[in-house]
């Protein structure tokens, strides 16, 4: 059984947020419970709208407090692999981490604790290969794997950066990711499912986007 008492920092607020003793099997519920917060917010901004309309204010809250509480959960019963919490629980764990974008040094602890369950054949190495480049798109480096994709100067959805495409075709397939070719379909109509449009001025998002990082600590 664990207990641990939270206190979140949000718009100059204090917040205690308290996780009360509580089992495995508890604490897959709250992981999921933050995973499904999150997917219902995501819902109503596509129904609204309002998606790819920069990252919502009130969208960067919640990610923030969902990565704190499941910090917390992770520094009592280290990282939600399938084994602890079960499958759903552990998927929702990981959307939760792909979402801590605001909070570099939690993404990145939460990367190494993924990469150690990895090696310990505990964890899908297909997470860590997002989670891996994910940071390093934040970070302005190349993508190992090309499995994040925006909008480019030409108003069309592609992957981000990457090192040599021969390589991320060869990492892809080692990991069982479909092909690059694939992704790239599925990212272009899921984008047009929600609604999603490219920005009006791409450098415009392009420099917003550099204070965004800049502020939260991404780059320099």
């Amino acid at each position: 059984m664990f207990h641990r008492a939270i206190r979140l920092y949000s718009a100059g607020q204090v917040e205690q947020v308290t996780i009360p003793e509580m089992s495995y099997e508890e604490i897959a519920k709250k992981i999921i419970g933050l995973r499904n917060a999150d997917l219902e917010f995501r819902e109503k901004l596509i129904q609204s709208g309002r998606l790819g309309e920069g990252y919502n204010e009130e969208m960067a809250n919640l990610h923030c407090r969902n990565a704190k509480i499941l910090d917390k959960i992770i520094d009592t019963i280290g990282y939600p692999t399938i084994d602890k919490v079960g499958k759903e629980a552990s998927e929702a764990a990981w959307l939760v981490v792909q979402h801590s974008i605001g909070q570099p040094y939690l993404m990145k602890k939460f990367a190494e604790l993924l990469k150690a369950a990895v090696n310990e054949n505990k964890a899908d190495p297909k997470d860590l290969a997002y989670l891996t480049d994910r940071i390093a798109v934040f970070e302005g480096k190349p993508q190992l794997y090309g499995t994040q994709f925006d909008w480019d100067e030409n108003g069309e959805m592609n992957p981000n950066q990457f090192d040599d495409i021969a390589k991320v075709k060869q990492r892809r397939k080692a990991i069982g990711l479909n092909a690059l070719e694939e992704q790239a379909e599925i990212m272009k109509e899921r984008v047009k499912n929600e609604n999603q449009r490219p920005p009006k001025d791409f450098e415009k998002r392009k420099r917003e986007y550099n204070k965004w990082r800049r502020s939260v600590g991404w780059i320099n």
